[in-house]
């Protein structure tokens, strides 16, 4: 059974894009229906989390909006933070779900139960994913996974 959640976000809960206004500041979009979700994997009791190597106001906004439990931005090494997570929770890799898109998620996709990754994720990430979304990073595939996991907890 999976009790942890987690999720990258540029590529993975957004489309990859990152937009800049003339004063400096970063906006992104998210999905709605991959928000409803990531609030239906917490009804459940599944723990959410973001962890990103990116810092920005929007994400922790967007994780506060839907309930995400654990919001880790800023981080180098995602592996360390998962494993921070398995000990403040007691769990292990087997009751972990990870979504990621890209090289830096690969350490953290190696590990865990289900290892998933949208449409348009690199292709390294592909070949190490056993649930590959049918929509893009942004586009649904967060809903996608969610529902992938919580079709396999009901089992």
């Amino acid at each position: 059974m999976i009790k942890l959640a987690a999720f990258d976000v540029d590529g993975v809960m957004t489309d990859g894009s990152i937009t800049y206004d003339d004063n400096g500041v970063e906006y992104k979009t998210f999905n709605a229906k991959d928000g409803h979700g990531l609030a239906m994997l917490k009804k459940s009791g599944v723990i959410t989390a973001i962890i990103t190597g990116r810092n920005s106001g929007t994400v922790a906004r967007r994780a506060k909006d839907v309930g995400i439990e654990e919001v880790h931005q800023g981080v180098h090494d995602k592996l360390a933070v998962l494993e921070e997570l398995l000990k403040k929770y007691n769990l292990e890799y087997a009751q972990v779900a990870y979504m990621g898109d890209d090289i830096p998620d690969i350490c953290v996709l190696e590990k865990v139960e289900i290892a998933g990754c949208p449409a348009d994720a690199v292709d390294e990430v592909k070949e190490i994913a056993n649930f590959e979304a049918s929509k893009n990073g942004g586009c649904g595939a967060v809903r996608e996974f969610c529902d992938c996991i919580l079709k396999q907890n009901q089992n």
